[in-house]
């Protein structure tokens, strides 16, 4: 036997080999943990369900490139671990592995484990204990079993003082629940991406392995294949840096395509079915590879007697700053325990180990970098927090992380920030950029609501949260927040947030919560406060609509009211057969108040214009709080009675007026198509009063240094109403979604501009739908005239800059080029260049709310 063990004869059974330490998976942190006890000599047991160590590791696609992250953490493991190949890494850790000496186990792949502690038959224990005046006292106890009996697939029972499960969480993946997700085409592993040429392949996932699959799959272009990766969102918080890079640069080369903010709709054979921002799209596809991350094997862990935090199917383990769990003696360390990352969960599987052989001052390798996090925070007189005290802190104090475990918590403070802000100080100002969320720990804060008086403020109390509009839009900050008290406030960075709302359904639902309760405080006001709002919130849902879908039909009977999140809707209602557009509906506004008011059948139909993001209210608990709150419903009424109006107005043209609604209708939907339904601000020219001058075109060169951003011929025309080139500064604009600078931002009028800072990746000009920014070298700028006229610097009046440079500066020839784009003659006194300069008015910015409105008809018709 080795040092340790025991064999024991239970009644009849057969002699049953007990350990110190049994550690059921030989991952990363598994293998490190049986390294470790190998080295201090503890008796040990190395449990693999296959033949080969690492299975994880193993069926990672072959050559991929597995990283060393985070680059600042030590590595305490006995095994060494360097950035490298999959099949480098694993040679180096079976070579290890073998030297050491660790006691491996394959094809042992545990059933159960259960506790014991039963005495054993015939076993008796003697034990003497000494007395001070020299006697002695004899007594004997029952022998008990070890704590635990693992049992395995083949019958055979191990018994073990202390269990780490390292067993991690890609046994469990999750699986494609639209129609078709089950073919036999769709599959949920990688393991050679060589094996597959001329083949259209989707990739559903945008975390690391799902990138990983698709850049593997179009490394070769020998193999022809043409890949496709699918990402619900328009970030890629699941993946490393790096592989996001990767991602971009092969679809720069043209070697894959990116569908963000997309969903899978249904698969058929050689066919898949999508829902993205702009519609459905339906692509040929001869295989599917689903990546769309795993969840904890709950059922096998909760038999172990080890309880989770919380329902969720994507919760962890109820776990101790030492790994244990709520099984006493069983300890559970890493993706289990909620770190994915190799080089922490190696870390956890040496420091488990030191932990089980007594050494309960270890702190963990990250401890020098939360330090530093923490230095400077206040503190009670006479006592100081620990890093674990602070985490613990934070955790209980702002709601989104109760949520987390003492582990996720390390690594979410890793990539945030912490600091105090004194009464007065201020956090951000009204209209800076900024797209972090910040969390209230100790204190409060005050919204300061008008920026002309900043005695007038909005308290936000300690564990609620602020920034959430930068964090979901983008947009600039919309108000300035100042500590109203000493604060204690968590910042946490954009990727952060999302990764946290990704992994945490708790965190996700808690800031869902809170956007919703403001934005219904924001759109209803009538003096509401957030108690009033507790029933309907409990109520309510966030649902994601995708282009063209209804959430409100003509007839059908429904009470329940639409907050629109994101995106837009339109209004139609049905006369004589045909579908006529009523009103455009932006983000930030709602309908189906009708329907709670009245309780009668549906008068409109009400569909998405692009992809949105609606607050479903049901409307029982909301006709509670019209009873409770008067002025609310008399708010209700009025917008109710404004809608009546509408449908009368358009019902009582139906027959002498039809020709109008017909076009009306036409060039509303018209519009839509063109990207009015996500645009804040579009640029639209009337051509029954254009007269071809091109001083639009002019004007905006003028504005911008000789290069004008828009094309006034380019574009599509309905009727007399002409969309030229010129951006529509988008809502949520989709050549934001991969800027790596970060220089593309929203100013405090809404208009979208790129800073100085592009690097001329032309992400941007790829991203955008609409075909509005293009790539240019930068002209000079203009000197002033006097300057001209003394010293002849610059181009001159009316002389184009691009056109001097290219004669005049031997430099400009080798200038990068930069995205350039409408900023709305942003900064320039009475508004964009291209309205002011137009002799007849032809040329107008509108918002669509404003110009897609019945009102506009009826005008006409005066």
């Amino acid at each position: 036997m080795k040092r340790g063990e025991q064999r024991f004869v239970r009644g009849n059974s057969a002699s049953v080999t007990t350990y110190r330490i049994a550690i059921v998976g030989s991952g990363p942190a598994g293998l490190s943990a049986a390294a470790h006890a190998a080295r201090l000599g503890l008796s040990h047991v190395l449990l693999e369900k296959t033949d080969h160590l690492s299975d994880t590791i193993t069926k990672y696609q072959k050559g991929k490139h597995v990283m060393a992250t985070p680059s600042q953490l030590v590595l305490r493991s006995p095994l060494d671990f360097d950035a490298g190949k999959r099949e480098a890494v694993l040679g180096t850790w079976n070579e290890q592995t073998a030297s050491a000496g660790v006691n491996v186990k394959y094809m042992a792949e545990v059933t159960s484990i259960a506790g014991t502690g039963d005495p054993i038959p015939g076993s008796v224990m003697r034990i003497i204990s000494r007395k001070r005046d020299g006697t002695s006292d004899t007594r004997e106890i029952q022998r008990r079993a070890p704590p635990y009996r693992l049992t395995l697939a083949n019958g055979e029972a191990i018994m073990a003082d202390t269990v780490i499960l390292a067993i991690g969480t890609q046994g469990n993946p999750n699986l494609m629940t639209c129609p078709g997700g089950d073919l036999p085409h769709v599959q949920h592993q990688l393991d050679d991406p060589t094996a597959y040429s001329d083949e259209h392949i989707f990739v559903i996932g945008g975390g690391d392995a799902g990138i990983e699959n698709a850049l593997g799959l179009c490394a070769d272009p020998a193999q022809n294949n043409m890949v496709t990766l699918v990402n619900r969102s328009a970030d890629f918080a699941n993946a490393k840096d790096a592989n996001v890079k990767a991602l971009m640069a092969a679809r720069d080369a043209g070697r894959i395509s990116l569908m963000t903010e997309t969903t899978t709709r249904a698969i058929e054979p050689g066919f898949i079915t999508l829902d993205t921002r702009d519609g459905e799209v339906r692509a040929r596809c001869d295989r599917v590879i689903a990546r769309m991350g795993s969840a904890p094997p709950r059922g096998f862990v909760e038999g172990c007697g080890v309880e989770f935090a919380s329902d969720d199917r994507l919760a962890f383990p109820k776990l101790s700053a030492t790994f244990e769990s709520t099984a006493p003696g069983i300890f559970v360390v890493g993706a289990l325990a909620g770190y994915p990352l190799i080089k922490h969960c190696m870390n956890q599987g040496h420091d488990v180990v030191e932990f089980i052989n007594g050494n309960l001052d270890l702190k963990p390798a990250d401890e020098p970098i939360l330090e530093a996090k923490f230095a400077g925070l206040p503190e009670d007189p006479g006592s100081r927090r620990s890093v674990a005290d602070w985490l613990e802190h934070l955790r209980a104090s702002v709601s989104i992380l109760n949520g987390m475990s003492a582990l996720q918590m390390r690594e979410f403070m890793l990539d945030s920030t912490v600091r105090l802000y004194r009464a007065g100080e201020v956090i951000f100002e009204r209209n800076a950029p900024g797209s972090s969320l910040f969390g209230i720990a100790e204190g409060e804060v005050l919204v300061e609501v008008n920026p002309n008086d900043r005695s007038i403020t909005v308290p936000i109390p300690a564990g609620s949260i602020f920034g959430e509009v930068g964090l979901i839009s983008g947009r600039r900050r919309g108000a300035t927040i100042r500590a109203g008290e000493d604060s204690i406030v968590v910042e946490i960075s954009r990727t952060a947030a999302l990764k946290l709302m990704s992994q945490v359904p708790a965190a996700a639902r808690e800031i869902t919560r809170i956007t919703t309760e403001r934005s219904l405080l924001q759109i209803f006001k009538s003096g509401l406060a957030p108690a009033d709002l507790v029933d309907v919130i409990a109520n309510a849902k966030v649902e994601t609509v995708r282009a063209g879908q209804a959430i409100i039909r003509e007839g059908e009977q429904g009470d329940d009211i639409f907050i629109i999140r994101s995106g837009s809707m339109v209004v139609e209602k049905s006369i004589g057969g045909k579908a006529v557009f009523l009103n455009y509906v932006p983000a930030g506004s709602y309908v189906g108040e009708m329907g709670v008011i009245t309780g009668a059948a549906r008068n409109a139909t009400v569909r998405a214009a692009v992809k949105s993001d609606v607050i479903r209210l049901a409307g029982e608990p909301f006709r509670a709080l019209l009873a409770a709150k008067p002025q609310l419903l008399d708010k209700l009424r009025d917008e109710m009675a404004s809608r009546t109006r509408l449908n009368a107005f358009i019902e009582s043209k139906k027959d002498s007026f039809s020709g109008v609604v017909d076009m009306y209708t036409g060039v509303a939907n018209f519009l839509v198509e063109q990207g009015v339904g996500e645009a804040t601000d579009v640029l639209l020219i009337d051509e029954k009063l254009c007269v071809g001058c091109d001083n639009c075109e002019k004007a905006c060169a003028d504005t911008h240094d000789g290069l004008s951003r828009l094309d006034r011929e380019a574009g599509r025309t309905y009727a007399h109403l002409h969309v030229p080139t010129s951006c529509r500064h988008c809502e949520h604009p989709h050549c934001m979604a991969d800027c790596p600078p970060n220089a593309i931002h929203r100013g405090p009028t809404g208009e979208v501009y790129i800073d100085e800072t592009c690097i001329g990746c032309g992400n941007c000009q790829r991203n955008c739908p609409y075909g509005v920014i293009r790539m240019d070298k930068v002209p000079p700028k203009k000197p002033w005239l006097l300057s001209w006229l003394l010293f002849g610097r610059g181009p001159g009046p009316g002389e184009p800059s691009p056109k001097w440079a290219k004669k005049h500066d031997p430099a400009y020839a080798e200038k990068a080029k930069k995205a350039i784009k409408c900023d709305m003659c942003s900064g320039q006194e009475g508004g964009p260049a291209c309205v002011r300069a137009c002799p007849t008015g032809a040329a107008i910015r509108v918002s669509p709310e404003q110009f897609l409105s019945v009102a506009l008809m009826d005008r006409e018709e005066r």
